[in-house]
């Protein structure tokens, strides 16, 4: 593997440790490119990558950890799971950032939830269950319960601590354990993981050869993220997010 370079720049002024991210993929700002990150105190900052800086500060969570972030297929909405056992669902439209709904959950974890589009109006939920191993369905926005999952009887798999609504199946074993998030670009060419050691490791996603290995946090690497161009984002416990472009997209 030849050196990896260093990140394009580095986003700085959360405060705090950075625990999610996510590109903004309908919402724009005047045409710039968006990146939501969550941190330990509670807020979402949406950030301008053209500027660097934060141009908005959502408040929702009441001080608790943003452990998960996800705009839905409309683009003006933000779903954003805290440990204040809530999921919010923001409206983003025309610089609005209000809360319009809300989900209790039954367990606080350490698992973000996982959304499925059936389209733009009806979507699949996953997140932690009451159990502390169980996962929980939802049919949104209707809050329907589909099921709840649950291992087996004499199974004891521990709590869950990320998990994907899929519709494609496959097992494969890293060498360096300790893995806080799993992100697929979207050309689905590349895969990077975020480290407690502090690295992001990027992989060929049909081979799952280990491609660049990115030392530049000093900290647990909590979450990772794809923008639809390819660049790649990493959030750390060192409160800082580091940007990336590798692998260009062909």
């Amino acid at each position: 593997m030849a050196a990896p370079p260093d990140p394009q720049f580095v986003l700085r002024g959360t405060q705090s440790a950075v625990h999610a991210l996510h590109f903004c993929g309908g919402a724009q700002e005047q045409g710039h490119q968006l990146l939501l990150s969550g941190s330990l105190s509670g807020l979402v900052h949406i950030w301008s990558l053209q500027t660097r800086r934060a141009i908005a500060t959502l408040d929702g969570h009441g001080g608790q950890c943003v452990i998960w972030l996800q705009t839905l297929p409309q683009g003006h909405q933000l779903l954003s799971q805290g440990r204040d056992l809530k999921l919010c669902l923001w409206d983003l439209a025309e610089g609005r950032n209000a809360v319009v709904d809300s989900v209790g959950l039954e367990s606080v974890g350490f698992c973000r939830g996982s959304i499925l589009a059936r389209g733009q109006q009806r979507w699949m939920l996953a997140v932690p269950g009451r159990g502390s191993d169980e996962i929980q369905i939802l049919e949104m926005p209707s809050k329907t319960s589909v099921c709840t999952l649950k291992p087996e009887a004499d199974a004891k798999p521990g709590m869950p601590m990320c998990l994907e609504l899929w519709q494609v199946r496959g097992t494969h074993e890293l060498t360096n354990a300790g893995i806080s998030d799993v992100k697929i670009r979207p050309d689905r060419k590349i895969l990077a993981t975020a480290g407690w050691d502090h690295r992001v490791r990027v992989f060929h996603w049909r081979t799952m050869k280990p491609l660049a290995v990115l030392a530049f946090h000093s900290a647990v690497v909590h979450c990772v993220a794809f923008a639809a161009d390819g660049l790649l984002a990493a959030g750390s416990k060192d409160h800082r997010i580091s940007i990336w472009s590798l692998y260009p997209r062909s």
